[in-house]
């Protein structure tokens, strides 16, 4: 799971899928960066919907800044990406949604 360690959404999902058996893997990634290859295969993945534009930080940004590539925009400032990011035995999910926990077994 990729996300922040003080984000709440974060917390929550943690939190529901070890109650739920899973073993999580967390990475916080402003404290442990994403390499641009990372971020290259979230995007790849995600598409611009790896760009949290409801976040404080999108909000902030300058539209210089909001038009750069998602890759080099999240390189730049890790809080932007939409979180939490989930990969597990050959799923990808992003967010903590209803259709997110039904897909990895937790009650909505």
């Amino acid at each position: 799971m990729f996300g922040l360690s003080h984000c709440s959404t974060c917390q929550k999902a943690q939190d529901a899928l070890e109650e739920h058996g899973w073993s999580v893997q967390f990475r916080d990634v402003q404290k442990e960066p994403l390499s641009s290859d990372e971020r290259a295969a979230l995007v790849a993945e995600f598409g611009d919907k790896i760009i949290n534009r409801a976040s404080l930080t999108w909000r902030g940004m300058s539209e210089e800044e909001r038009a750069a590539d998602p890759v080099a925009m999240m390189g730049d400032k890790p809080s932007v990406m939409k979180r939490p990011a989930i990969r597990a035995e050959g799923q990808t999910a992003l967010g903590w949604t209803a259709n997110v926990k039904r897909a990895f077994g937790v009650p909505a």
